[in-house]
């Protein structure tokens, strides 16, 4: 059976996005084996421009960066959920994002994911605009490209500031489960 990996990109473990998580999970785990996890479960520092990846393709601190990345690359399938922070990705995630150079594509050496994983974005915010959704789904399929991971669909919700506004939009949740291959 093949891997789906869901990552909460907010630090809350019980809002709107943890909700969505949820949904996806429930959704994917008769196609998939399914693990999920919030990025406030792993423990990491940020990065500090010191460049040794680019000679190494190995990051210099010893945290939980490589746990995290070992979960993207059992998973043939990755969804990553995130609410909007200031019209992007919260500061947690995004600073996982930068740990992430060791496999980031444009330098040599580089470490290598396994390949064919396909990538899923589903951004949350509280506003009626769709263009911060749309951001968010941007700064995502980015970091998917640089990791060789396929850009594979997205979703944007508005106007969800609680737990109890996912509620309302999980058939749109399910619909967008429904096309994940």
């Amino acid at each position: 059976m093949q891997r789906a990996f869901v990552l909460n990109c907010s630090p809350v473990r019980n809002g709107a996005t943890a909700r969505i998580v949820d949904c996806i999970a429930e959704q994917l785990a008769a196609r998939y084996d399914v693990q999920s996890a919030c990025i406030d479960d792993y423990r990491f520092d940020f990065c500090r421009g010191c460049r040794s990846c680019h000679a190494t393709a190995k990051c210099a601190m010893d945290d939980d960066v490589p746990r995290l990345m070992g979960e993207l690359d059992r998973a043939d399938v990755i969804v990553c959920v995130s609410p909007s922070y200031w019209a992007d990705v919260p500061g947690q995630f995004k600073a996982f994002i930068d740990r992430c150079t060791p496999w980031c594509n444009t330098h040599e050496p580089h470490a290598v994911l396994n390949p064919d994983k396909r990538g899923y974005a589903v951004a949350l915010r509280t506003g009626p605009n769709m263009k911060e959704c749309e951001r968010i789904i941007a700064t995502i399929e980015h970091f998917y490209g640089h990791l060789e991971i396929e850009r594979s669909g997205s979703l944007g919700l508005c106007s969800m500031e609680c737990r109890e506004d996912a509620e309302a939009r999980l058939d749109s949740v399910v619909e967008f489960c429904a096309g994940i291959a």
